[in-house]
């Protein structure tokens, strides 16, 4: 097939279909080429960019016919930047690409036909983050820039404004930026490993305001420090906490493991599902406050608790899934392996008054297989795992807990589809699944699994497809 098909060639093709990367996909001859920057009905004249054996990547050369569901992206840094994906698209049909997404995962990947809940949208698709983390970087002519990455690349975009930030963190950075450009202090370079200041890194609490702003540098000699703190203060009241986080290590990892608080308080407070949350730094907390709000009651009826259930809440981050659901439990247990996340988590349900939790810090799968030799057998387990999912021996350890039922909350309907298909052949059958538009104008999107004890024997062959696979 590549015989017939050259890098640069040009031809006609309809979109069909969206990725789960976010490109559109079509066919020239039965070929598949995929397609940045479109929406399923555009006609356009395609470049093919990269050829390989089995498909090819393109780049729109001309819209000859735009698709109904096209619409203008409203960002003057798209699509240079690589954050918003679908912002070419309707929000309308963002969201049935979404709701697709999750469907073909556990229809093709965990060979499961669970009850599909028609997809949760967003009632805010602009300003809806409470997080951002801005890499820096210089011009041509030498200029201080800060934005975000390229698609697929670390080439820093200036954004001015993104449209899915707070106002206020825009302004924020472009203080910061001007403080370090007036200042003549060194940017960061990634491939040399030279410089000083990295990344911006900042954070909001929706219901209370405060802002946390951290500056992530490679060594904590940073000159100005007091003076920038002073202007960050008087510039923007809202602003409780003012950290360095220093990350000396030629990484592309953002954040090292030094924090120094440098004015105001240690932790910013928030409030979700009614329990107030202290975050720190290093903390996990969804981006978009009002849709985990959402996502956490699904996930609630899911757990069908009476008062008087053991409840597990696995990769518990700073608690907010688990004590969301403490008053209904008899006894909640948390799991998390960031030890900052684990004092957080502890914080939080003390300022909450809430006295039948206790959290663990340690790796899921440690943890859980302690719990099964101590004989803690909970009646619910949540688990929240991150994009790469839950590690095989995390499952096995469910499994031999023998809860009556598991809610996994998951932003990767891939590796979800795929412990699904795991659990479900060790005994634990997905019934519904609810996807949450957590990221609109993204890719991205989280979902809702309610999975029950069942029969194991007639799901042994889909064991053995998944080893196979």
């Amino acid at each position: 097939m590549t015989g017939e098909f050259k890098k640069n060639q040009c031809f006609p093709l309809t979109i069909t279909g969206i990725s789960n990367d976010g490109n559109g996909v079509g066919r020239i001859d039965g070929f598949t080429v995929f397609v940045p920057c479109t929406a399923i009905g555009d006609i356009i004249q395609v470049r093919l960019v990269k050829v390989l054996k089995r498909y090819a990547f393109g780049r729109v050369e001309q819209l000859l016919a735009p698709s109904p569901d096209r619409c203008e992206p409203g960002c003057s840094s798209y699509p240079r930047c690589g954050g918003c994906s679908l912002r070419q698209m309707t929000y309308e049909s963002e969201l049935l690409v979404k709701e697709q997404m999750v469907r073909d995962a556990f229809e093709r990947i965990g060979g499961l036909s669970p009850a599909f809940e028609p997809i949760l949208g967003s009632e805010k698709t602009e300003r809806y983050r409470n997080k951002a983390q801005y890499p820096l970087g210089t011009d041509p002519s030498g200029q201080v820039i800060a934005g975000f990455y390229g698609r697929h690349s670390h080439r820093v975009i200036p954004c001015p404004d993104c449209a899915l930030q707070p106002e206020v963190f825009s302004q924020i950075v472009e203080t910061v930026r001007a403080f370090i450009q007036k200042n003549h202090i060194p940017v960061y370079n990634e491939e040399t490993g030279q410089g000083l200041v990295r990344n911006i890194y900042l954070r909001v609490a929706e219901e209370t305001g405060e802002i946390m702003v951290c500056l992530v540098v490679k060594s904590g000699n940073v000159p100005g420090l007091s003076e920038l703190t002073a202007e960050l203060t008087n510039k923007y009241p809202a602003i409780a906490s003012i950290y360095l986080n220093i990350n000396p290590h030629q990484t592309n990892v953002v954040l090292g493991k030094e924090y120094r608080l440098l004015w105001g308080k240690e932790k910013i407070t928030d409030r979700l599902c009614g329990v107030t949350l202290q975050i720190a730094p290093a903390s996990f907390y969804q981006v978009n406050r009002r849709q985990a709000q959402r996502l956490y009651e699904i996930a609630g009826e899911y757990a069908g608790l009476t008062g008087k259930e053991v409840l597990l809440d696995l990769y518990c981050g700073v608690g907010s899934i688990g004590l969301s659901m403490a008053s209904k439990a008899a006894r909640l247990i948390g799991v998390e392996i960031v030890p900052e996340a684990v004092e957080n988590a502890r914080e939080n349900a003390q300022l909450a008054g809430i006295t039948n939790a206790e959290f663990l810090c340690g790796d899921a799968k440690a943890a859980a297989a302690q719990l099964v030799r101590q004989g803690v057998f909970p009646d619910v387990v949540i688990v929240d795992p991150p994009r790469k999912g839950c590690d095989r021996q995390v499952l096995e350890a469910i499994q031999a807990m023998a809860p009556s039922r598991v809610v996994m909350v998951s932003c990767n309907p891939a590796t979800a589809a795929r412990d699904c298909g795991e659990l479900a052949a060790l005994g634990y059958l997905p019934q519904k699944v609810q996807a949450v538009d957590m990221f609109p104008r993204t890719s991205h999107v989280e979902c809702a699994v309610l999975l029950s004890k069942g029969e194991i024997d007639s799901y042994q062959p889909l064991l053995e497809d998944i080893e196979d696979n």
